[in-house]
């Protein structure tokens, strides 16, 4: 409803705070109708009273502000061999996080309690209980169903297929849990980083896998089952190396930055993963450099054709293979300007990723506030 009180906090919730006759005036209800909204709002630390009052010459007039503090949210980004938790306030600020190696081919539980066991330690260190958290947010390294919460034969997950994240962990945190594939979660940390330029957004995750999260319109899409943007299994013309997904010549299996550590191992270098690819280029080796390269011009064969399809403003480049620099992404940028179109490309901006490691996590604790600060939400939580 317009006159609720989660139609109330949206207002407030870009930051800047008003008094009542503000608010008044900007709903055009009556100043009662605001008051006992505020008061709901005030009941559950939603909002809060601003330090300053405001004057206009006679009694100074209260004003309001969105509380950050509030609550605070777990978000979680696993990837195939490595995860990145955080803590953070209501304005994504982060309060405490966690990096560490994680191999996702262990299952579901084991993952899933070292998720556990690790936020249990920030949320220590950060001196928050479970009773303060309002949401967790993950984000899982293959294909997942949104609204269940389920992996959907995921490639890179052995033994994760159909099970039920939101379940185990709901069971154990007591709040809500989303979860998403990964590249969305990142996809969804960089636009909100980069702000309302980034209305039409991709982002490409490079990294053992490659992916793609697609904001539309300051949306992110999913698709119709959650499977959109997985360009790491879009076909390379003329390639023959088989995928582990069974296909011939996928973008991942030719691209990826374990198809690279792969023929770097057999040159007789020490490369179990991306990041020891990552580590070669840094070093000045040639062959890493030259794979990385190509990698990137693969990749930029693929996003040419979106870029012709889908027209966005940018272009973000993730992962652990985008450490590697500018010899990755000047790989795409030759491809896409060369065989794009010249109004697609005119203003186009590909770059890499503003926020690093920490997109995941990022776009994990975004998809927890916008879920959990929605009017209905928020409607629901004051009338406890």
């Amino acid at each position: 409803m317009a006159d609720s009180p989660g139609a109330l906090l949206s207002i407030l919730r870009d930051g800047q705070a008003r008094t009542r006759a503000e608010l008044v005036q900007l709903t055009g209800l009556a100043r009662s109708t605001v008051s006992q909204r505020l008061d709901a709002l005030l009941l559950q630390r939603w909002i809060v009273p601003a330090e300053d009052t405001i004057s206009s010459g006679g009694r100074p007039s209260t004003a309001f502000a969105f509380n950050p503090l509030a609550r605070i949210v777990l978000a979680a980004d696993l990837g195939v061999t490595h995860a990145h938790l955080a803590i953070t306030d209501l304005h994504g600020a982060i309060l405490a996080e966690h990096a560490g190696d994680l191999a996702i081919d262990k299952g579901p539980e084991p993952c899933l309690g070292w998720l556990l066991e690790n936020f249990t330690k920030l949320l220590a260190e950060c001196g928050h209980g479970l009773a303060d958290v309002c949401g967790l947010g993950v984000g899982l390294p293959g294909p997942v169903d949104h609204q269940s919460g389920r992996p959907v034969n995921p490639p890179l997950m052995p033994g994760w297929d159909g099970f039920s994240v939101t379940t185990w962990l709901g069971s154990r945190i007591s709040a809500p849990v989303l979860v998403d594939n990964d590249v969305n979660i990142m996809a969804l940390g960089e636009h909100t980083a980069a702000g309302p330029q980034a209305g039409h957004l991709l982002f490409a995750k490079v990294g053992t896998g490659i992916g793609c999260g697609i904001i539309a319109d300051d949306r992110l899409h999913r698709g119709a089952r959650g499977a959109a943007g997985d360009i790491g299994h879009i076909g390379v013309p003329g390639s023959e190396v088989v995928c582990r997904c069974g296909n011939i010549g996928c973008l991942e299996a030719v691209a990826g930055g374990g198809a690279l550590a792969a023929r770097l191992r057999g040159e007789g270098l020490q490369t179990a993963d991306a990041r020891d690819v990552v580590r070669l280029v840094r070093a000045g080796d040639t062959r890493a450099i030259r794979l990385v390269r190509q990698s990137g011009r693969e990749l930029g064969l693929v996003l040419a054709s979106i870029v012709n399809f889908f027209n966005p403003s940018q272009i973000v480049i993730g992962g652990d293979l985008a450490d590697a620099g500018e010899h990755l992404i000047a790989g795409v940028r030759e491809v896409i300007y060369g065989r794009s179109l010249p109004l697609a490309t005119q203003r186009l901006d590909i770059r890499p990723s503003a926020l690093g490691a920490r997109a995941g996590v990022t776009g994990a604790a975004a998809m927890v506030v916008d879920h959990v600060l929605a009017p209905d939400a928020v409607d629901q939580s004051v009338q406890r």
